[in-house]
């Protein structure tokens, strides 16, 4: 059963592959990156779908999906649809057992970290960041909304090993001030989650941060996320989409791996947790 499952999830993962490639190198608009996010977390159903059943999917209109595939180089969606059951296998339903909707939703996020996987299979990325961000000083943190638990949870390991991770985790008229503090205060990076729903105000934090001359790094949800063209590093980690709330087990564990990348860049990492460690026993910070 394990065995087939393995084979299951690489062919998905395969399937999702291809459509990633289908898309490159074309500049897409919002409802575009949209679909095309949408195609790519439902790679082994899409080629079997009508136009009314992507566009309900995506929360686009028809004439959308059809607009995306005359954008993609295809007469119309019919044609786009015969491309990708000629590229993209797709499991029929007698292959798949039946699944609970919980299940279903724990199994497209085993799916997100699988595809996490393989791009960490490069990891010059993650390294090439990693680096930057330990040479910012300070290094301010962005994450709003929904992205806000990601960018607090970097930020609270961060702080142990770099001696001036800054939060910017609160929108408003003070968000700029605080962008513009770090980068008079040398910083020169600045690393930012977003996820769905991309808050307008995220847009223009990093708008500020790049006036400012910091360089970003973003964890986003897609390679096609309206902040790419506002990030010099994007580390793509997707979210599941199955449930009342999109789940980001992919984009927080990528934030983790950036951690352990930052800490390779830092040579004094290692000592600062050694000394974190020995004052927390000595106050009995934690219970045994």
């Amino acid at each position: 059963m394990r065995g087939q499952g393995d084979e299951a999830g690489r062919a998905e993962e395969g399937a999702a592959q291809r459509l990633r490639r289908l898309f490159e190198g074309h500049r897409l608009t919002p409802t575009q990156r949209r679909l095309a996010h949408c195609m790519v977390s439902r790679a082994a159903e899409v080629p079997f779908l009508s136009s009314v059943e992507l566009a309900e999917l995506a929360g686009v209109s028809q004439p959308s999906v059809t607009r995306f595939a005359v954008a993609l180089g295809f007469d119309g969606y019919p044609a786009l649809r015969r491309h990708l059951r000629e590229v993209v296998p797709a499991e029929t339903a007698a292959e798949r057992p039946e699944r609970t909707a919980y299940q279903q939703a724990v199994d497209a996020e085993i799916g997100n970290l699988r595809h996490l996987a393989a791009l960490l299979a490069d990891p010059a990325p993650v390294r090439d960041a990693g680096a930057l961000l330990a040479a910012s000083r300070p290094l301010p943190v962005l994450g709003l909304r929904a992205a806000a638990a990601q960018a607090y949870g970097f930020a609270y390991f961060a702080a142990k090993v770099h001696p001036d991770v800054r939060l910017l985790d609160g929108g408003g008229s003070l968000l700029a001030d605080r962008i513009d503090r770090a980068a008079a205060a040398g910083a020169g990076a600045l690393l930012c989650f977003a996820l769905p729903r991309y808050p307008r105000e995220t847009v223009e934090a990093l708008e500020q941060a790049r006036g400012a001359g910091l360089r970003v790094v973003t964890v986003a949800d897609s390679a096609f996320a309206p902040v790419a063209a506002l990030s010099d590093v994007l580390l793509p980690a997707p979210v599941g989409t199955g449930l009342a709330f999109d789940t980001a087990c992919a984009p927080m564990l990528l934030g983790r791996v950036l951690l352990e990348a930052m800490c390779d860049a830092l040579p004094e990492a290692q000592a600062r947790l050694e000394d974190f460690d020995a004052r927390a026993a000595a106050r009995a910070l934690f219970v045994e």
